[in-house]
């Protein structure tokens, strides 16, 4: 087996990523159709055009290093997107948009990880364009995240709304049992 340096290890990640930026190109579209919630599905349709920016620029670094971005497929990302689209299938309504806010923050949080790694790699190699380029990505990635948690907050009471068990009673954190114990005490 071939000893390879960071440099290979650096273009090997890159790679991985744009792999995974393409993938979600392709998901992210059907997340936002699944979305019930307006103001989800105009978030699933705003990273699709940020995502379309994060290729451009991985581009831009594998033009910088004169290497050719395809011939690797992101597992990770590829079973991140599986469970997202089994969600679809599974849950509806309030439900399902809890469901691909948590899908999609996983996805977020692999990207942030693999940006702040290939980031250091950059740095380690000197390549503090490319960077400042890789840092941009991660910036925005997390930002994603971050709205994907403020939706959650306001979804994820409304997926609570009325859930019952299986005898038919109000789950203990459904809001119609908080509004009945509050009519009884």
């Amino acid at each position: 087996m071939e000893n390879k340096g960071l440099r290979e290890l650096y273009i090997d990640e890159l790679k991985d990523l744009y792999s995974a930026e393409n993938q979600l190109i392709k998901a992210l579209p059907k997340m936002a159709k699944a979305a019930s919630s307006d103001d989800l599905r105009s978030g699933f349709e705003e990273h699709l055009e940020q995502t379309k920016g994060h290729v451009q620029r991985l581009e831009t670094i594998f033009g910088q290093l004169k290497e050719n971005p395809k011939g690797k497929k992101c597992k990770a990302m590829e079973g991140l997107i599986e469970e997202g689209s089994e969600a679809i299938s599974e849950y509806e309504d309030a439900v399902l948009d809890a469901a691909l806010i948590g899908a999609a923050q996983r996805v977020e949080h692999y990207e942030m990880a693999a940006y702040g790694t290939v980031r250091a790699f950059a740095e380690e190699l000197g390549e503090t364009e490319q960077a400042s380029l890789l840092s941009e990505t991660f910036e925005e990635e997390k930002q994603t995240d971050e709205k994907l948690t403020t939706l959650a907050k306001e979804i994820n009471p409304e997926a609570n709304q009325g859930e019952v068990d299986e005898e038919g009673a109000k789950a203990p954190g459904s809001q119609q049992n908080k509004n009945k114990s509050k009519r009884v005490a």
